[in-house]
């Protein structure tokens, strides 16, 4: 890790901001005959909740009774959302909305809570680009795609030549075996 990587300011967010105790008192308060149940909920995941973001992936983890904990590889990272609604951005924070491959239609990782969040969103756009970039290449066209559209076009036309041969190589046994099965 260098020393640029080392002293970006996401590598140092480990909490969420004060504002998301706030939004969750709102949100308590909202369904008051609810708010005894929920203060207690809000409060414990606000106070456990913490963020740790790595030259590998990015994981997220809060809960006092039940400890959950989710890591995400920079790789598996598919999609970015921001998602935030009126009470959010009236206190300035927002969701940030991890998709990865894994077939569920919901976001993966909600990283939630936090005042810089599109400096968050900007870093793991980069940080999924630069590992998608040094990914070597998993099929042969990918691989002469980064070459530019001419070497790709060559390849093409290599491939849809082949193609043709092995059609009228087909066509001419299939023929052969015609004609020497009427005999």
């Amino acid at each position: 890790m260098n020393a640029e990587t080392r002293e970006h300011p996401v590598l140092r967010i480990e909490r969420p901001d004060a504002s998301l105790w706030t939004y969750y008192l709102l949100n308590a308060l909202v369904i008051l005959p609810a708010a005894p149940v929920l203060l207690p909920y809000f409060w414990f995941r606000f106070r456990s909740m913490r963020y740790r973001f790595t030259a590998e992936g990015v994981s997220m983890s809060w809960g006092v009774l039940w400890r959950r904990e989710t890591v995400l590889n920079y790789a598996r990272i598919q999609d970015i959302h921001l998602q935030s609604n009126f009470a959010e951005r009236w206190l300035g924070i927002a969701r940030i909305m991890v998709q990865t491959a894994s077939g569920n239609a919901s976001a993966e990782m909600t990283i939630e809570g936090l005042k810089g969040f599109e400096a968050v969103r900007d870093f793991l756009y980069s940080k999924m680009r630069g590992i998608r970039e040094a990914a070597p290449a998993e099929q042969p066209v990918a691989s002469a795609a980064a070459g530019g559209p001419d070497e790709l076009t060559v390849v093409l036309r290599e491939v849809a030549a082949e193609l043709r041969e092995l059609r009228r190589e087909l066509s001419q046994s299939s023929a052969a075996r015609k004609g020497g099965s009427d005999a």
